[in-house]
């Protein structure tokens, strides 16, 4: 681990980074994206998820290895620049728009909108959504969110589903394309209950039993899953599964699902500063707390912080409760034998990619022991 950091290190310094970063090891990308080529089921589809993986260039580069221009979306202002980067893009949303919000972009205008389908979670929203399409006058497709388990919404059963389907003609300009399920819940079943195992399969055949409904011109997007269960799908109802955090592999999606994937995204942050650290107040009551092993002997700060992230490197740098999280200069403790040195970098790794990706401009690409270049982010807002 030392070496493969002090190689992160090296490339810093010499491209002049020296402040926090987002740091991309595309070569551990692209081994990423083989195992999911590897291991996908020949029948299943990708489609990307834009707001964990949320750069342009790093869609285009996951894109082009897996052959797919469907991307799972979240947010207008980033689908608009999806769509106008993507020309052949098939954009299905995520999560259920305020039909304020599908107005507004539709009568922006700013991108082309028909190549988007709408999440629809309840019969109040297709109504919603049917009179919007009346309204300005345009076709809109469509997709029903099913609950397969997770209970964040979406129809409950298949019946509530023929409901909606059958008040769908009334609505002449709302096009069903298909259904979209999430079992994220599928990893987290104890053994008690049954087990991830038996989560997924009963999450499956309750697809099945919503696409059952479905006609037979209704099923071209009969979407499940996500990045911790994507790879364990075969033979289901579904012909396509979405996946993004996977292909960087922050530290909340270390699952048996994604078993031998590397991390392939840090946060690097120069140390400031080495010190023997000191809480305020007496003396006596730091050498008591360090006496019984609450605070450090040796610590240093960091340039930044507060980040949705985890320490990996020096080896055995922790936060501290007793000094706490600082956005400014972060404290971490160090192991009494650490030889870090203001001016080398510490690296953290996130738990999410999801947010994290954007919070700090370009992400710094590294391949091949340097530093090659530099990806601008979508915006967040």
């Amino acid at each position: 681990m030392s070496a493969y950091f002090a190689a992160l290190s090296e490339a810093l310094k010499t491209a002049g980074i020296f402040q926090p970063g987002l740091l991309l090891d595309l070569d551990r990308l692209d081994g990423n994206i083989a195992l999911v080529k590897a291991r996908l089921d020949p029948g299943l589809s990708v489609r990307l998820v834009d707001k964990s993986l949320a750069c342009l260039p790093l869609l285009s580069h996951i894109g082009k290895k897996l052959g797919t221009d469907r991307f799972m979306t979240f947010h207008p202002p980033i689908s608009a620049v999806v769509l106008k980067a993507f020309p052949d893009a098939d954009l299905l949303y995520g999560k259920p728009m305020p039909v304020g919000a599908a107005r507004a972009a539709l009568v922006k205008g700013d991108a082309d909108w028909s190549r988007v389908c709408w999440l629809i979670d309840t019969l109040e929203r297709l109504a919603e959504y049917g009179a919007l399409a009346d309204e300005i006058g345009t076709e809109l497709r469509i997709a029903f969110e099913i609950d397969v388990g997770l209970h964040r919404g979406g129809f409950a059963s298949p019946e509530t589903l023929s409901k909606a389907l059958s008040a769908l003609p009334a609505h002449k300009r709302l096009r069903c394309e298909g259904v979209m399920a999430y079992e994220a819940h599928a990893p987290h079943i104890p053994g008690l209950f049954g087990g991830p195992a038996k989560a997924l399969a009963q999450a499956s055949d309750r697809a099945a039993a919503f696409v059952a409904c479905l006609g037979a011109d209704q099923r071209r997007i009969l979407n499940i899953g996500g990045s911790k269960t994507a790879l364990l799908h075969h033979g289901g109802i579904a012909n396509e599964v979405s996946m993004g955090s996977a292909f960087v592999l922050p530290s909340d999606f270390d699952t048996a699902g994604l078993d031998g994937f590397q991390p392939a995204a840090f946060i690097a942050a120069p140390i400031l500063k080495v010190v023997a650290p000191m809480l305020p107040g007496p003396p006596a009551v730091t050498r008591l707390l360090q006496a019984l092993g609450r605070f450090p002997r040796k610590g240093c700060y960091l340039y930044g912080g507060k980040w949705m992230a985890e320490p990996v490197f020096p080896e055995g740098m922790r936060t501290n409760d007793l000094l706490g999280l600082s956005s400014n200069q972060q404290f971490m403790g160090l192991p009494a034998d650490s030889v870090a040195r203001p001016g080398d970098y510490a690296f953290l790794r996130p738990t999410q990619s999801e947010a994290v990706l954007q919070q700090f401009g370009p992400i710094v690409v590294f391949s091949g022991g340097r530093i090659i270049d530099r990806w601008p982010v979508l915006p967040m807002m």
